[in-house]
């Protein structure tokens, strides 16, 4: 399996765990450490900050989050990718940018910052 499939197997399973409400399934794609960059919140360091993030996007379940992986490439255990995110009316469209690192498990997100397609308005 080439890189670009291998990120779409472990895109696969974390849009699967959130239209699941399963913040954890969603969290446990990341590595301890990641970080990830929103529009829709405030930075998230760590697994357990991540997973906290997730229970409040993924709270009512229901949704048609999908993840696509567009680009990819990898050296050793260092890899990256873009990802096109979709949640419909929910959220809207957009993609993500993602620094991945494989360990003895598979690959995991480390870095991901998500840019929106059309970014929501900001609260006054």
């Amino acid at each position: 399996m080439d890189i670009r499939q291998e990120a779409q197997a472990l895109f696969d399973r974390m849009a699967s765990a959130y239209r699941a409400g399963n913040a954890a399934g969603c969290a446990d794609c990341f590595t301890e450490d990641a970080r990830l960059l929103s529009p829709y919140a405030p930075e998230a360091r760590g697994r357990a900050a991540i997973e906290a993030l997730h229970r409040d996007w993924t709270g009512d379940g229901g949704n048609r989050k999908t993840l696509t992986v567009i680009e990819a490439g990898s050296d050793g255990n260092a890899g990256w990718c873009l990802v096109a995110y979709s949640e419909g009316d929910m959220t809207g469209d957009g993609k993500s940018l993602n620094v991945l690192r494989r360990g003895s498990d598979g690959w995991r997100v480390s870095h991901c910052c998500l840019a929106a397609d059309d970014p929501p308005l900001a609260e006054a």
